[in-house]
């Protein structure tokens, strides 16, 4: 759900959910560097991705960082991994067991809406299979577009409960409960109760 970028999933800003976060990945010089090798101009890279020359220009002199949608346009058009952009050439031995620390989860908030995601997904899985934790606030809503075709969502309730529509149909998913719905249409997810809402959200996202 999560596009606004999804509508829900992903447009909004990349956060760190402690009170003092470790600094983005750096990718304006990744960027800057990938671009120069591909012999691409701003304006031709921002035709091909989708993002447009001021942002782009924003990232390379580190003024801005992208969201997980941007950061997935920009590696799909120029033919490299995200992994590439976030962080450089993969190391040649990688720990058995990655451990990401809590103040190190990113997320999505949508603070006017109630609602906030935390990205529990590795980010080089965005655009194919994501999935947050979600908690909604009495009254909160996450709304999304409809995504690629053959995209399908799964909610497992966890606490309180939550209002699913999807398309035409509607169910409430009490806690304990999974609903899972085709999500290339337009769905959204709502608290109507009144304490908060917790839930794992987990984004299969079509071809």
């Amino acid at each position: 759900m999560p596009r606004q970028r999804h509508s829900a999933h992903p447009a909004s800003a990349l956060h760190a959910s402690a009170s003092a976060p470790p600094q983005p990945p750096a990718v304006g010089q990744a960027l800057a560097e990938l671009r120069e090798r591909h012999g691409l101009s701003l304006d031709e890279l921002s035709r091909r991705a989708g993002v447009s020359k001021s942002m782009l220009s924003q990232i390379e002199r580190a003024q801005a960082n992208p969201t997980v949608a941007v950061v997935w346009r920009l590696a799909n058009a120029l033919g490299v991994s995200i992994g590439d952009l976030l962080n450089g050439p993969v190391r040649a031995e990688a720990p058995a067991i990655e451990l990401v620390p809590a103040h190190a989860t990113p997320a999505l908030g949508h603070t006017e809406h109630g609602a906030h995601l935390r990205i529990l997904g590795p980010i080089d899985l965005a655009g194919r299979f994501e999935w947050y934790e979600l908690t909604l606030a009495p009254g909160g809503a996450l709304v999304s577009q409809a995504h690629e075709p053959g995209s399908r969502e799964h909610l497992s309730v966890i606490a309180g409960s939550i209002d699913v529509t999807a398309g035409a149909a509607a169910q409430r998913v009490k806690a304990g409960e999974i609903a899972r719905y085709a999500a290339d249409q337009p769905h959204a997810l709502r608290n109507a109760g009144r304490s908060a809402a917790t839930a794992v959200l987990a984004v299969v996202h079509g071809n």
